[in-house]
Order: structure tokens, then sequence, then C-alpha cells
């Protein structure tokens, strides 16, 4: 690599046909980070701003030549992993990088699509648990996903911060457990823990219906990782990035729902 090839961050994910969500907003956010970004398809969805339509996971040998084609030829700094449907697809994942061990993964456990459809089978939850959980540099789960990983509801900060002592137990490296989903009036605070320290990143609520921002969250700081910023740091910006994205965020659908401006919230040079 020269000194003026950018990282490359690799996204394990799902393909977003509406390109709001998924390994187009994955990409998008590298892009904008000034990362290479790389892909490997682990689901192929119909879908648009009013929902999906349809989910076709490709046959696994084919998941694992993709990976093995993107760690043959490239310095991958980190990893993001996303859409990932079935226990079959997560151990596939897990054996690819237990063998290739890249510096970093940030795993967003997508279980639900933001317009309600069920996109990670029932019997794919222990997997995740055991298998991608403990490979994991950070964990990126919203309430709703985060109450599925530890079973129990959570309901205040409280409940989040023992929440996130359990997926700190099942082996993850830290987690940033998002708080768009847990309503503590006009601010949403999103908490991190790595087991010695802890912060809290508060932004004001928005009255906004979106699509794509726990992707482009995971994926941007998946890409600050990249860029050498420490894990909290990363975290950090990766939030602030996906803050202004829902501030100048369109609506390119027939639909309310908006999915983030990846241009105006691209960081400074």
């Amino acid at each position: 690599m020269s000194p003026t090839t950018p990282a490359s961050a690799l996204t394990i994910a799902g393909s977003d046909s509406g390109g709001g969500a998924g390994i187009q907003a994955d990409l998008k956010a590298f892009a904008a980070h000034r990362v290479h970004g790389l892909s490997a398809i682990a689901a192929l969805t119909a879908q648009n701003t009013r929902g999906v339509i349809a989910v076709h996971v490709p046959p696994i040998e084919f998941l694992r030549a993709q990976l093995e084609a993107c760690f043959d030829d490239f310095d991958i700094h980190a990893v993001k992993l996303g859409m990932l449907a079935n226990a079959e697809v997560i151990n596939t994942v897990a054996e690819v990088l237990e063998r290739h061990r890249p510096a970093h993964v940030v795993l967003d456990p997508v279980m639900v699509a933001t317009s309600g459809a069920r996109l990670l089978e029932d019997s794919a939850l222990q997997a995740l648990r055991e298998r991608l959980i403990p490979l994991a540099t950070l964990i990126t789960p919203n309430t709703p996903e985060a109450e599925l990983l530890v079973g129990r509801t959570i309901s205040n900060g409280d409940d989040a911060e023992r929440a996130a002592a359990t997926l700190l137990d099942l082996g993850a490296g830290a987690v940033l457990l998002k708080g768009g989903h847990l309503q503590e009036g006009s601010r949403v605070i999103d908490r991190y823990f790595d087991g010695v320290s802890s912060e809290e990143f508060i932004h004001t609520r928005l009255p906004l219906d979106a699509h794509g921002t726990g992707c482009t969250l995971a994926s941007a700081i998946a890409a600050q990782l990249c860029n050498g910023l420490s894990l909290a740091n990363a975290c950090e910006a990766g939030i602030d990035y996906a803050a202004r994205g829902l501030q100048q965020g369109y609506a390119p659908g027939r639909s309310e729902v908006l999915v983030l401006d990846h241009f105006g919230a691209a960081p400074h040079p």
C-alpha cells in the first residue's frame, strides 16, 4: 500500500435495493471518510422506503468466495458486520474472521428492519451470541436488539448499563448501546462501555422517520478506526456523522421516510 492509498474496510451485510441502508449505505459512509470500501453480500433484499418485500440468501459457498477474494488481495483494516440472516451465514463469517483476524470488527446486530420486517432467523440468535460477539471489537445494538441478545427488557439508563455489562460478558470488546428507541425525553443518549470506561453521547431527538441510520453509524465508526481514531473517539465521530446526515436527510421515494445525506455529512479533510 502506497502512502496515498486509502485504508480498506470490508462490509459483510445485506444489499438494500432502495439504496438507503445495508451495503449501499456502508459503501457511501466509507467513501465519505476516504476509506476504500469492499463488500461481501450476505443477503439480497427487495426493499424500498416503504418496507422489505423479499429476502434472498445467496449460496453459502458464494459468500465464502467473496470473503476470501477480499482477504486474499486487500489489507483490511476493519470489518463491519450487518445483516447476516441465518446461523449458516453467521458461522461461515465467523470461520473466516477467526482465520484472518482483522484488527477491528464492528458488529451491527441487524435483526429487524425499520419497517418491522424480521431480518434474522430465530435459530441464528444463539450463533450470533456465541460466534460473532466474541470476535467483535465493538457491538452497536439498538434497544430492541439488545433486549433480544440479553433476554430482558431495557426501560431506562440503568437497564441499558446492565445490558451492556451482559454483552461484555459474552465477549464483546466494547458496546455502543444506541438510544434512539429508548424514550428519554427530548434527548437521544447513546451509551458507550468498554469494561473500563463509559461515556454518554447526547443529541437532540429529531422528529424524523429515517432509514439506514444503524448501518451508517457502524460503517462510519469502522471507517474512523481505519483512519486511526481510538474506539471511543471513533464512536463519537461516527455518531456526529450520522447526526449530520439525519439533519440533512432527504426522502428519495414516495413515502416520507428519509435516508441520510452522506454528502452533507462528510467529515472535513
